[in-house]
């Protein structure tokens, strides 16, 4: 048996090596998912009955001064609060209705709060997510900036996408897309997510704007920690001579700034990963499970801290926007109910919405079935 411990408990192994860190990644970002909905949930005046990271039986806890108790369970995928009176997604109060509740528990219980309530706590969980990796790019570009190139192009790959397109080096991109570009790796950023769509390339040429229209081919590329992806190119290089790479140093205003501006491409290449993968556009390998987040940690973590902070930032996101789809039993099927609520100024029915809630119940368990057999068996 002993022979066996090294590889287990080192930094190379599976304890240290890939069960911390990932522990780590995950606790972090459940911790400031669930803290959002508390934190808001308790500004609106609703009673907490429970804050828990993980499912399943109780590990460690303690009750504090409001009652509420805090807790981390034995199995770390998730977590959750308890309001007081908390509802299911079919806002059936707990215990059947008010008659269990006191008189002083009604006034602070989630289900008897007006929407707006209800809502922004709601929303506070992935708004907390996005915080989060706002947060964490603010830091990391004021204490290192950003490398950036000049968005010009040094080579063309022959039959390349650009080449077809009549791109030539010593081209700069002016736009794609209709988007402007300052750097190259904005180019890349629009291009890579764009398989197969014929975009529209403006170019400086000699002192003179040129349009072209070239479709990115999709290519199998290593990323930073080594996983195998797949990002659609045109086929153009960069260089020193003609890039002239810089650092850009940030003031605490400026890496906030630029932090909401990369915060916000996340969300926008994510969602358009999202729509593309609905209708069988993007490779199913590209979505992965807590298998697949637990190697990425690990390897983040084998690079350094730095690394393994950026795939906070990167989880969060991703986190906060799955959460914001109008699907219960997440977030954006209650905002969802919310909204309707809003609308016709009374509660949907409860018949309707136990039949949306058990199509959503599906529809989420299969995406985690789907995401486990990635892991385990299909890529």
């Amino acid at each position: 048996m002993s022979e066996y411990l090294p590889a287990f408990l080192t930094t190379d192994g599976l304890l240290i090596g890939t069960i911390v860190p990932f522990l780590f990644v995950l606790t972090i970002v459940v911790f400031v998912h669930e803290m959002g909905h508390y934190l808001v949930g308790r500004w609106c005046g609703i009673g907490v009955k429970a804050f828990s990271i993980g499912f399943g039986p109780e590990l460690l806890g303690f009750n504090d001064r409001r009652g509420t108790r805090w807790k981390l369970c034995a199995i770390p995928l998730g977590g959750y609060v308890k309001f007081v009176g908390d509802m299911s997604v079919t806002s059936k109060p707990e215990g059947g209705g008010d008659d269990n509740l006191s008189a002083a528990e009604r006034k602070i219980a989630f289900h008897t709060q007006p929407v707006w309530k209800r809502a922004a706590t709601v929303f506070a969980g992935p708004l907390f997510n996005f915080l989060l990796t706002i947060a964490v790019f603010t830091v990391l570009f004021s204490a290192y900036g950003r490398y950036v190139m000049e968005p010009t192009v040094a080579e063309v790959r022959a039959a390349s996408p650009a080449a077809n397109a009549g791109i030539q080096p010593g081209d700069r991109f002016v736009s794609v897309d209709g988007q402007p570009v300052e750097t190259f790796s904005d180019v890349q950023r629009i291009v890579s997510g764009r398989g197969g769509d014929p975009l529209t390339f403006v170019m400086m040429r000699d002192g003179k704007e040129v349009s072209v229209t070239a479709t990115p081919e999709v290519m199998e590329q290593k990323d930073a920690l080594g996983n195998s992806v797949k990002v659609a190119v045109i086929g153009v290089v960069n260089n020193e001579e003609l890039g002239q790479p810089r650092l850009i140093s940030y003031s605490p205003g400026g890496a906030f700034v630029q932090a909401v501006s990369e915060t916000g491409h996340i969300i926008e290449r994510t969602g358009q990963f999202l729509k593309r993968f609905v209708v069988g556009r993007e490779d199913k390998c590209q979505l992965g499970g807590p298998v697949k987040i637990a190697d990425m940690a690990g390897k983040a973590a084998q690079l350094g801290f730095v690394w393994l902070v950026q795939l906070v930032a990167l989880l969060s996101v991703g986190i906060g926007f799955l959460n914001l789809l109008p699907i219960p039993p997440l977030d954006g099927g209650h905002l969802a109910f919310y909204a309707v609520e809003a609308v016709i100024r009374r509660p949907v029915s409860e018949r309707a919405m136990e039949a949306v809630y058990r199509v959503g119940m599906v529809l989420v368990l299969a995406f985690m079935g789907f995401v486990f057999w990635n892991d385990l068996f299909g890529c």
